[in-house]
């Protein structure tokens, strides 16, 4: 798993959140804000990744609704941008590529 972010950020519940979650054999929270025309120190733009014995089985659309359900809050409540990455560890360890973020175009 990756570096914890700062405790009491929004990344940082983000990253419990998905622990608590789905038991990730890998997990990356990734605040992107920057890359974004927001104040500095923001925290509205994440990108997951996100690598778990839950998704065996489930199509990319039902892993995606059950990561938003389960960050349902924080997008409700100033997370602008949601980027999501999820794989069986099967998938995980075939060494896939995760898709580079694209400039903000604002």
């Amino acid at each position: 798993m990756s570096d914890t972010p700062a405790s009491g950020t929004i990344a940082a519940t983000i990253t419990q959140k998905l622990t608590d979650s789905f038991s990730p054999t890998h997990l990356e929270v990734l605040n992107e804000s920057h890359r974004h025309h927001v104040p500095p120190n923001s925290e509205t733009h994440f990108k997951v990744v996100v690598s778990s014995d839950e998704f065996e089985g489930l199509r990319l659309l039902a892993r995606h609704r059950l990561v938003n359900t389960c960050l349902a809050h924080e997008l409700a409540n100033g997370v602008h941008a949601l980027s999501i990455h999820t794989f069986t560890p099967t998938e995980w360890d075939a060494n896939v590529e995760v898709p580079k973020t694209p400039n903000c175009r604002g």
